[in-house]
């Protein structure tokens, strides 16, 4: 939070953490709590930075991996889009480290077994779930309504790029909500 704090000092923003765990999201009042927190800091001027409470999380209330968590956020925040910065550009029609053919997918408009199929497992050391979770994140949000976008987070202008409707990396596209 010290690195979060400092950075975001350099622009004005105030942060603030909200520690979440597993059980926090399945109760109703303390996932009401929460909803409440994350709406209620903005209001008072302060950016939420949101994380696993990973002090007091075990593996049957633990979320798991930070593209799981983001969605859940995402779907909580009722946010329109969810962003997940990667090592690579997108979705591809295959391991682009393995394959040299493989194309990039701009656009999904259904998880279809055949996109699953594309997740390969981790894509690096570092990573603890790869595409999988990306594509599980992917599920929770688009059967919410909220779009989501898998692109490079080593080029950081693709966040303009995405605010100017400039298409990057994988768009995966939220299901029409019926009221």
């Amino acid at each position: 939070m010290y690195v979060y704090d400092k950075l975001f000092s350099q622009y004005n923003h105030t942060v603030a953490q909200i520690l979440l765990t597993g059980a926090d999201l399945e109760q109703e009042e303390r996932r009401k709590n929460f909803c409440d927190t994350l709406f209620r800091l903005p209001e008072l001027g302060a950016l939420p930075i949101v994380n696993e409470n990973d002090t007091v999380v075990t593996d049957e209330i633990g979320i798991g991996d930070n593209d799981t968590l983001a969605a859940i956020v995402a779907v909580h925040a009722k946010a329109e889009l969810l962003v997940l910065l990667s090592d690579i550009d997108g979705l591809y029609t295959a391991d682009p480290h393995r394959h040299t053919g493989a194309k990039l997918i701009s656009s999904v408009p259904e998880l279809t077994p055949e996109i699953w199929k594309l997740a390969e497992g981790k894509g690096s050391e570092l990573a603890t779930g790869g595409m999988t979770t990306k594509l599980g994140a992917a599920n929770i949000v688009t059967s919410h309504g909220c779009d989501m976008i898998i692109t490079n987070g080593k080029k950081p202008s693709v966040l303009y790029d995405i605010v100017e409707g400039i298409p990057v990396g994988t768009r995966f596209l939220g299901k029409e909500q019926t009221k």
